[in-house]
């Protein structure tokens, strides 16, 4: 068959089209296969919500970081691309190329230059470190967090962080159990604190879209964590243990509502009248139960999915 000179034949530019194809498919196959939007794939799995300045500035963090892993590699895939190519045997070389031993500023350089990088990603951590974990002299509002097996109790106090006794006498509290999700309500501004402590075992508060969680431990005072954030925007959020505390670890879920700092006071003055949550919740016009989780049933003899 005549086939002009210069041109691929038809088969050619067939198996170039498949070999396209299936560079696509494989590009594409991941992301199909986990569910996810184009859009989605490139927060690398994190929160597209971040509704306080310490999650805005943890993910401003792995972000970054992630940038300057990526340009790394991509030098030296490119490095070893490169000298695949360039040095590859030919079908003309009769003998082995020169081999060089030493090479004294490139070495230098390769030695130096991670020394550089993982200075300025420490400098950064530290810094987003510090924000994170910093306490102020004069919280705005705070929160007693005691978790045991194999739920939440939420604990309403003033600034101090002394507990408000209700018209019963007690403290205010709000305690999930096994057909009630416990919903945490907070204001939206600085300053807003948590007092965390465990009844049993170690346990994990930790609500994903703010990019942190705080482990408690069960002990003496000296166990007692606490931390503070700035929420940026209201909102709900999704609570969840992360510690493998035992048999129901799973069932650990709670709500976080966060309100205008006048809702807030609105609801912690129902709660001392003598409102439950959910019936405090609908005088501020919010929804009376938790929306972004359910109760499980925990009968072994169920048949429901945790």
């Amino acid at each position: 068959m005549r086939q002009v000179v210069g041109k691929p034949s038809r088969e050619r530019r067939g198996r170039a089209r498949r070999a396209i194809g299936l560079t696509g498919i494989a590009a594409l196959l991941p992301i199909v296969l986990a569910g996810c939007s184009l859009d989605d794939a490139f927060y690398l799995g994190w929160p597209r919500t971040r509704p306080t300045t310490q999650s805005e500035q943890m993910f401003d963090l792995w972000v970054g970081s992630t940038i300057a892993a990526l340009v790394v590699g991509v030098i030296v895939w490119g490095l070893i691309f490169w000298c695949v190519a360039a040095y590859k045997k030919k079908d003309s070389d009769t003998e082995l190329p020169r081999q060089t031993k030493y090479n004294l500023p490139a070495e230098l350089t390769f030695t130096a230059l991670p020394f550089v990088l993982i200075g300025i990603l420490f400098y950064y951590t530290v810094v987003v470190q510090d924000n994170v974990t910093e306490l102020s002299d004069q919280p705005n509002a705070c929160t007693e967090v005691t978790a045991f097996k194999w739920n939440w109790q939420f604990t309403y106090t003033d600034e101090n962080c002394e507990a408000l006794t209700g018209a019963d006498g007690q403290p205010v509290t709000e305690t999930g159990d096994s057909d009630y999700i416990p919903i945490i309500v907070v204001p939206n501004e600085d300053d807003v604190r948590f007092v965390g402590n465990a009844e049993d075992v170690i346990h994990s508060f930790w609500v994903p879209d703010l990019l942190f969680k705080r482990d408690l431990i069960p002990g003496s005072e000296a166990q007692t964590t606490r931390w503070e954030v700035d929420f940026n925007s209201e909102g709900t959020f999704v609570g969840r243990c992360a510690e493998l505390c035992g048999a129901y670890h799973a069932f650990m879920n709670f709500e976080m509502r966060v309100v205008s700092p006048e809702d807030y006071e609105t609801f912690v003055n129902a709660r001392v009248e003598g409102m439950t949550t959910p019936e405090a919740l609908e005088l501020i016009g919010q929804d009376p139960y938790a929306t972004t989780t359910h109760p499980f049933n925990t009968d072994p003899a169920s048949g429901e999915a945790s």
